[in-house]
């Protein structure tokens, strides 16, 4: 990883970093909307990275988020013990192929650590071939099915 990148774990007081995040999330995604369009406030943002739930880490480069990293911790029910699911993980096109995101797994890593979490899980698509080599790199593969159910249907 480029010594002029900081990875960063987000608190309470690290909103502008949170919204570069988010800015940064929607070009590498290709998904400006979801990202920029409507944005929580401030208040929202600031619950959010004080949630002890929720685990956000940025790549830091020359004042401007390079990657990042957003995870949920989840409460486990049939062990007293807990799971980190990485949500999203992203890398700007220009600061790829440099370790960034091993980085930023690695900090989550460390940070699961500390908050007693026993295993750190992600999905990624079968055609994205660079998260496929990232993850079989630093982790099991175990093949599932993913469905989206949405929360309406079935409601009376």
């Amino acid at each position: 990883m480029p010594p002029e990148v900081e990875i960063r774990v987000l608190h309470a007081n690290d909103v502008a970093w949170m919204r570069g995040m988010l800015s940064m999330f929607g070009l590498a995604f290709d998904d400006e909307a979801t990202y920029t369009s409507k944005q929580p406030d401030d208040v929202y943002l600031v619950r959010l990275l004080s949630n002890p739930d929720f685990i956000a880490i940025a790549a830091i480069g020359n004042g401007l988020v390079v990657g990042g990293l957003a995870a949920y911790v989840l409460t486990k029910f049939e062990r007293a013990r807990s799971e980190v699911y990485i949500y999203d993980l992203a890398v700007e096109e220009g600061s790829r192929r440099r370790g960034i995101a091993t980085a930023l797994i690695r900090a989550v890593q460390k940070e699961s650590n500390a908050r007693g979490a026993w295993v750190v899980f992600v999905q990624a698509d079968r055609e994205d071939a660079a998260a496929l080599a990232l993850y079989t790199k630093l982790g099991v593969r175990e093949d599932v099915v993913h469905f989206d159910i949405h929360p309406a249907e079935g409601a009376t």
